[in-house]
């Protein structure tokens, strides 16, 4: 069966309720009467699983390869406005 709880006294007995609800016992916090929440414990997540990525390599050679003049003008703020905002290119430039 819920115990159930005012607003206030939760506040000053939070601890004590917290402890309460980790050994298995239903906590009902409420307001003029009207329960708004109930105060369980965390169930425990299974640990994830490794994903279709888990043996995916990238090359040095991928990282270490030079970039495109156009890309490495735009990482360094060649077509920013004063904002700082990078304004869309037409594709004819």
């Amino acid at each position: 069966m819920a115990v159930q709880i005012n607003i206030a006294e939760a506040k000053a007995k939070l601890s004590s309720l917290l402890d309460r609800a980790l050994a298995g016992e239903e906590i009902v916090i409420a307001r003029a009467g009207r329960p708004l929440a109930r105060l369980v414990p965390i169930e425990k997540r299974p640990q994830r699983k490794s994903g279709a990525w888990r043996d995916w390599k990238i090359s040095s050679d991928v990282l270490l390869e030079p970039m495109e003049p156009e890309d490495l003008d735009a990482a360094e703020g060649k077509y920013t406005d004063e904002f700082g905002i990078t304004p869309p290119r037409s594709p004819d430039s």
